[in-house]
């Protein structure tokens, strides 16, 4: 049987060196603390908490189940994910919400921890995640343009260098089995001798 099309998801996501202080805005950024226990051949398996008003800077040294033990009563949100593998900017995805006690205690028990804020907006016609890593994938930057079908015509903002799309090893699980700090010397120096790229299967890609 087919899986209906709301298990699926439809993004294009792009490296950022930095995220403009000017688009952050007031809002206090969603907190995400979340374990992957399969992240393999981009197939994964993950459980995520999530915490709406707390404010934790996005640093390397930042031990995220450390933060998860002082910050616990404070995440309100918890799901369970399975994913498929990406394929031209669609990806399966099923998710259900969980109690988040049982999450935490799942986190604590095993599976690869990523910590990251997650800064949601409008740029242009689209609704953006932009998502600033700490702890073994700092100082990473993930923005993401999601639709509830395939993201094409996309007005791409300034500050997305390149994009990663196409690269597993941008997404979350490919950054659980390999975090961004054992390799970020290695992609700058690609992105120096490559040059930035945007893939042109998507439409027209409108510069900001």
């Amino acid at each position: 049987m087919a899986a209906p099309m709301d298990d699926f998801e439809f993004e294009r996501r792009f490296f950022c060196r930095e995220f403009p202080a000017e688009l952050r805005g007031e809002d206090t950024p969603t907190l995400i603390v979340q374990s992957y226990y399969v992240h393999a051949d981009n197939y994964a398996l993950r459980v995520r908490l999530q915490a709406r008003d707390v404010r934790v800077p996005m640093t390397p040294d930042l031990d995220p189940v450390a933060l998860l033990e002082r910050n616990e009563g404070r995440f309100s949100e918890a799901f369970v994910t399975v994913k498929g593998p990406s394929v031209g900017g669609t990806r399966y995805e099923a998710e259900r919400e969980i109690d988040s006690r049982i999450a935490a205690e799942l986190i604590r028990r095993g599976g690869e921890v990523i910590v990251k804020n997650r800064y949601s907006m409008w740029i242009a016609e689209d609704g953006w995640n932009i998502d600033v890593f700490g702890g073994a994938n700092a100082p990473l930057v993930v923005a993401e343009a999601e639709r509830s079908g395939p993201v094409t015509n996309l007005t791409i903002p300034r500050f997305c260098l390149t994009e990663v799309t196409d690269q597993p090893r941008f997404s979350n699980d490919g950054l659980a089995a390999r975090p961004f700090g054992l390799w970020a010397a290695d992609f700058e120096r690609e992105l120096a001798a490559e040059g930035p790229r945007f893939l042109q299967e998507f439409g027209v890609n409108r510069m900001q």
